[in-house]
């Protein structure tokens, strides 16, 4: 019942070695998408036990995790575990989520943050909540974080919903065609490490979040 971890990176040369660093110690195999990095991403964890895809552009965070996911189902994988490079995530809370999900039967599952959701930022709280509030309002699945990037994706549900998004908003897309295929969606309590990761996040907080908002009206 083999699950592999996927770290898209873009521009993570100060963090994603320790993060890969912690994150081997689950025991799983780790893909890291180096998202057309120039900052010698990539060289950064020469000599750790990864495995790395690059693209020679920068596509966007969701490009990256669709190649992760391809390469996941190539390789036989049951399913995914997904996590950011830039250290805002809580590796040590891996198993928790990995074990939760085979056990239960999660075609996804949340690393939730809703207990954080204060200490962001105003634009960033105020969409998080309010994102999951419709979210739950549409669908009926009790999740109360769906922006976290910390999930776990099951093969069964990468095999049936085809992604075309590139940036941020495939995390919302991939819910919601999840949703539609009949797949199940669950979160459990994981406090981020850092709350709020304007400091070290790519993430563009009017534009990405315009275009998440976006991508739920499309595919409801």
């Amino acid at each position: 019942m083999a699950i592999c971890i996927i770290i898209p990176a873009y521009n993570a040369v100060n963090t994603l070695p320790s993060v890969v660093r912690e994150v081997i110690q689950a025991g799983m195999p780790v893909l890291v998408v180096d998202d057309g990095s120039s900052d010698g991403t990539a060289a950064s964890v020469a000599g750790l036990p990864v495995n790395l895809l690059r693209h020679r552009e920068n596509r966007g965070k969701g490009a990256a995790l669709r190649t992760g996911f391809g390469w996941a189902l190539q390789h036989g994988f049951v399913g995914t575990i997904t996590l950011d490079a830039d250290g805002q995530h809580e590796p040590t809370a891996i198993p928790l989520l990995a074990e939760t999900a085979l056990r239960d039967g999660w075609d996804i599952l949340l690393a939730s943050r809703f207990i954080q959701f204060q200490q962001m930022a105003g634009l960033r709280r105020h969409w998080n909540h309010f994102g999951a509030w419709c979210m739950k309002k549409r669908t009926g699945f009790d999740i109360d974080d769906s922006q976290s990037g910390f999930r776990y994706y099951s093969a069964r549900l990468l095999r049936t919903v085809t992604l075309v998004n590139d940036g941020y908003n495939l995390e919302m897309e991939i819910l919601i065609k999840a949703w539609k295929a009949g797949m199940t969606i669950g979160s459990i309590p994981v406090p981020a490490r850092v709350a709020d990761g304007r400091a070290t996040s790519h993430f563009r907080p009017v534009r990405d979040t315009w275009n998440i908002c976006m991508t739920f009206l499309r595919y409801m």
